[in-house]
């Protein structure tokens, strides 16, 4: 348990501090390049893990199988925007709107498993459901501040983590299969970018070559360090230390990358933070 909280502990700190610190300080190349880079890299990445952990057995039974393979395919489109999205909120300078969708999208997440799986909803859960809807009506009558880019981010993930859990596929042969669907596109994305002459990346520049390279290792280690911490702790505990990663994003975008926090975001928040407050105790009555 203590091995999977430290895992789990070192996934999300990775992807709410590490994570952004990287890919803020690549950011001068623009949205567009750095997630193709992103795409490109973690497949390479995936594609050397799936052979030294000897996974391909895996990786066929995926292949031959279509109804998994479809899934896959929209569950790599949408990993696609979600990167798109959150890569974008790191450019512009909108890392807390970003925040605030990886808060909400646990609680969006269990509201999606009781429409579409008919899991059951405990006074708790609909308590913090509803602050949550709350929190996002009144920004939408708040027009100028709605974080589009957190909504995008929370039901893109929620959708995608829905999805996964229909079909049930290892989570890194999953994003392999889901990174190959990409490939293409980004390949395409990528041809166009050097033929405009518009691309950072270039064999002249081997220094900047290795920086982008290392977007693939950002994707994939926390993923990595996150699935074995709920391996060996639980999906309880780790959901609940899954918040280290939205609280990281929040505090470098507030006080290190110093965005814009207006009084209508702050008071969303505080009602986002209560919904995840009752959210999580929930979670460790339900590990006691």
């Amino acid at each position: 348990m203590l091995k999977g909280i430290v895992y789990s502990g070192l996934g999300s700190f990775w992807w709410g501090v590490i994570g952004v610190i990287y890919f803020k300080y690549v950011s001068f190349v623009g949205p567009i390049e750095l997630v193709i880079h992103r795409s490109l890299w973690t497949c390479l990445i995936l594609l050397f893990t799936t052979t030294f952990f000897s996974k391909w057995n895996l990786f066929l039974e995926i292949i031959f199988d279509k109804k998994k393979l479809f899934i896959l395919f929209i569950t790599g489109l949408l990993i696609f925007a979600n990167w798109s999205v959150w890569i974008y909120a790191v450019v512009t300078n909108r890392i807390i709107d970003a925040s605030f969708g990886y808060f909400i999208f646990p609680i969006i997440s269990v509201l999606l498993g009781f429409i579409f799986f008919g899991e059951k909803l405990n006074k708790k859960r609909i308590i913090s459901i509803i602050l949550v809807i709350i929190a996002i009506i009144y920004l939408l009558f708040n027009f100028k501040s709605i974080p589009w880019v957190g909504l995008a981010v929370a039901f893109f993930w929620s959708i995608y983590n829905l999805l996964r859990k229909k079909i049930n596929v290892d989570t890194d042969i999953g994003l392999f299969v889901e990174s190959l669907f990409i490939l293409p596109f980004a390949i395409i994305i990528f041809y166009f970018l050097v033929k405009n002459n518009v691309n950072d990346f270039t064999l002249s520049n081997p220094s900047l070559m290795l920086l982008l390279f290392l977007a693939g290792p950002m994707t994939v280690i926390p993923l990595f360090l996150y699935i074995r911490g709920v391996t060996l702790s639980g999906l309880g505990p780790s959901g609940m230390i899954f918040f280290i990663a939205p609280t990281g994003q929040f505090l470098l975008g507030f006080f290190f990358y110093n965005e814009l926090f207006l009084v209508e975001k702050l008071i969303s928040f505080i009602l986002i933070w209560i919904a995840v407050i009752i959210y999580l105790e929930d979670l460790n009555k339900k590990q006691i």
